[in-house]
């Protein structure tokens, strides 16, 4: 159980940039750690990136904020959150970092550019991508901090 305090913040003064430089310091320490081939650091410090109060809030900022389809409802039918919800929600991801199995996701239907076919568009609850989010902060084997990019794949990955 993760017994670390959560900062006492309201979404609207939340240090945003505080939570990235934090959340970078991490990234970059699973970096370095992958760089010396530490598999038992490189797996300590992405736990301790999955329980960071500063990952979850960021997480949640991008998928409600800044991500593009913040407005598109998942099954939960939540799309547009307000700030307390905002909140409540990294506090749930925070409480829970570790959760086995992802909820499910949205099933709809789209056309297919150029055909009368159809194909299928999965679209993730919001907590789900949450999660999906701040467990990809930690992946340390794609992150090069000096330059912000994913050094180890081809441009087509």
């Amino acid at each position: 159980m993760n017994t670390a305090p959560v900062p006492m913040y309201e979404w609207n003064t939340i240090p945003w940039a505080k939570a990235e430089r934090e959340v970078f310091k991490l990234q970059k320490r699973i970096y370095q750690a992958s760089q010396r081939a530490n598999r038992k650091a490189i797996h300590q410090l992405q736990r301790l990136l999955m329980t960071s109060w500063w990952a979850c809030v960021l997480a949640v900022r991008k998928v409600s904020q800044d991500n593009q389809g913040k407005k598109t409802a998942g099954v939960d039918g939540v799309k547009s959150l307000t700030p307390h919800e905002r909140l409540a929600l990294a506090r749930q991801l925070h409480a829970h970092p570790f959760v086995p199995k992802s909820p499910p996701v949205r099933r709809v239907w789209i056309p297919k550019p150029g055909t009368s076919e159809q194909r299928p568009l999965g679209i993730p609850i919001c907590l789900a991508y949450c999660i999906s989010l701040s467990n990809g902060f930690g992946n340390g084997r794609r992150l090069d901090p000096r330059r912000g990019s994913r050094r180890e794949l081809s441009i087509g990955e």
